[in-house]
């Protein structure tokens, strides 16, 4: 175990990816049970995503399925990583995390996001478009205030349950977004771990522009990623395989697909262009031995100085990524609950 990795909080968000031959219903089951596996080998956080009219994900609406996963809980954080802001009323989503908070009080993390709708259609039938997404800061700004009181956008209204209650804010982001973290002083997530440079830039930025809030006094970096964990590194490379390939036939095809087995996308043949993306999504995670992981866990966690590690992966085998997390919890030295003092 490494001293760094173990004093570093280990995190998970999980996406309820759909699977070849399992349904949608049966993912968000199964995010529901991966939870409660992850609390036993005690994981700091558990957070689910956001995602309209995508057959290869099931999680569409992320407060709803967080009102499941903490019901199912009694000791882990449960949160959304997220809830994309630009595609709701800051009211709505205050009254949400009001409600989660008040029956689940201090369990429930507010992961926000900037994107719309990601094709033209979605963005139709949530009655938003591209250009909702610019007012992100005013967006964020009037949603935090519903919680403090100082919202100046609807001065006779208030958010019940919501005002007066603390729900953690946490900003997921890339570039631009780490900006408005750090201007809202905010904690930051940011992914993925596979641009390591660009990562780190934006790490350096938000920790510069950091102005204390009433959220946090101080910048809080939560990096995210594939991490994926086997007993060799061949087994390691198949639990990349099914969310690799996905990835690769929604960049040419439009579609973001439910995983396939690994052995099915080993029998594919697949064009240039489908070949040069998926060993692309092959490339740049954390995915090994656990020493090997160990390593390159450490590394990550040095360089960025991270806070915390939210990780992210998806594939086929529901067993097989429960294992990946079983190892990824010995590396950390994660001590389960009933064992906690």
């Amino acid at each position: 175990m490494s001293a760094l990795i173990e004093s570093t909080r280990i995190s998970v968000l999980d996406r309820s990816r759909t699977r070849e031959g399992h349904d949608g219903p049966e993912a968000l089951r199964g995010t529901v049970r991966l939870a409660q596996e992850l609390e036993a080998l005690g994981y700091h956080r558990f957070w689910v995503s956001e995602h309209h009219s995508v057959p290869g994900a099931a999680g569409s609406a992320p407060t709803v399925l967080a009102a499941a996963v903490a019901a199912a809980t009694s000791t882990i954080r449960v949160g959304t990583g997220g809830v994309m802001l630009p595609n709701h009323q800051p009211l709505v989503v205050a009254e949400q995390f009001g409600v989660l908070e008040s029956l689940f009080p201090g369990r429930i993390d507010m992961g926000l996001g900037r994107s719309v709708g990601f094709t033209d259609g979605i963005r139709k039938a949530l009655g938003r478009d591209k250009q909702d997404a610019v007012d992100f800061a005013a967006q964020l700004d009037e949603l935090l205030g519903w919680f403090t009181g100082g919202q100046r956008a609807h001065p006779q209204v208030h958010a019940r349950p919501a005002e007066g209650l603390r729900v953690p804010p946490y900003l997921l982001a890339t570039g631009e977004g780490a900006t408005i973290a750090a201007e809202a002083g905010l904690p930051l997530v940011i992914g993925d771990i596979r641009g390591r440079d660009r990562m780190l830039a934006a790490v350096d930025r938000y920790r510069q522009d950091f102005r204390p809030s009433t959220w946090s006094e101080r910048p809080y970096v939560v990096v995210s990623g594939t991490v994926a964990v086997a007993a060799t590194e061949a087994e390691a490379h198949r639990l990349l395989m099914p969310e690799a390939w996905s990835m690769a036939y929604s960049r040419t095809h439009g579609v973001f697909p439910p995983l396939a087995p690994p052995e099915r996308i080993e029998a594919l043949a697949m064009t240039a262009k489908e070949r040069e993306f998926y060993e692309s999504g092959l490339t740049g995670h954390i995915a090994g031995t656990e020493e090997q992981v160990t390593d390159a866990l450490e590394a990550v966690v040095k360089d960025s100085a991270a806070d915390e590690v939210l990780v992210t992966t998806s594939t086929y085998d529901r067993e097989a990524l429960l294992d990946s997390f079983r190892r990824l919890a010995r590396i950390a030295g994660l001590t389960p609950p009933a064992a906690q003092v």
